[in-house]
């Protein structure tokens, strides 16, 4: 049977985690840069566990007033220190609990910044290695994130957004631009599928552009994100196609 990983970004505040934790088969919990805090953390950790989610961690510019969405907030090494950092203190609860790390996917700017920056996914990449064999990279399919996991023989995840509109180059339509993010769950729904099933997605300006994911993420940040993940989810059910992690 086909299958797909969806995934969400928790632990940001908002109030919909737990009802996403019983739809998502893999969360990435905030760790410290953008939003997040020990207590933080223990809530969405405790309830990934009971509801059997794979978990990463969301490390992000540590940019708590701009959310993480400054681009180049900061690089080099200053940047390497602190994903280690947020990655300890992720782990540090996942030990608690007696579970471990899976994946690692950057937040915000930083996302974007090292899908296109080689320096700085060579960065990312080097802060994940420290965490350990075997944990995964997340980040867009033809990325120098793609690329700079490779690099450093990290198992990669490519990523497509089933509640982000794309340009017709493949890029994200910009959060400040018009009809960036998608709203309406029909809409949702069939860019879940269309990714999912066909591998390609049509863009803002109505063209096909080709796409290979091996999970879908849904903002649990977007107003409606639980009810849109949860309808996702079936959609892609009834089309045959069963919601599992990644690499199992």
């Amino acid at each position: 049977m086909a299958s797909i990983d969806i995934n969400a970004d928790l632990g940001e505040g908002e109030a919909n985690d737990a009802e996403l934790l019983r739809v998502v088969s893999s969360c990435n919990i905030a760790c410290g840069g953008h939003a997040g805090a020990q207590a933080s953390m223990r809530a969405t950790v405790a309830e990934a566990v009971r509801n059997d989610v794979a978990i990463g961690a969301h490390p992000s510019y540590p940019d708590r007033e701009g959310f993480g969405r400054r681009s180049r907030f900061l690089v080099g090494e200053a940047l390497f220190a602190t994903l280690v950092a947020q990655i300890q203190a992720l782990d540090a609860v996942l030990a608690e609990h007696e579970t471990k790390l899976r994946h690692i996917k950057p937040h915000g700017a930083l996302y974007n910044d090292a899908c296109a920056d080689a320096e700085l996914a060579d960065t990312v990449a080097r802060a994940a290695r420290e965490a350990g064999a075997g944990i995964f990279l997340v980040g867009l399919p033809d990325s120098e994130l793609q690329r700079a996991a490779h690099q450093h023989a990290l198992p990669f995840l490519a990523e497509a957004f089933i509640d982000r509109a794309y340009l017709a180059d493949g890029r994200l339509v910009p959060r400040s631009d018009p009809g960036a993010v998608l709203n309406r769950v029909t809409d949702i729904e069939a860019q879940a599928i269309s990714i999912a099933r066909d591998r390609s997605v049509t863009s803002i300006d109505g063209r096909s552009i080709a796409i290979a994911a091996d999970t879908l993420c849904v903002h649990g940040d977007t107003p409606g994100a639980a009810q849109a993940a949860r309808a996702a989810r079936l959609a892609l059910e009834r089309q045959g196609i069963a919601v599992r992690v990644a690499g199992e």
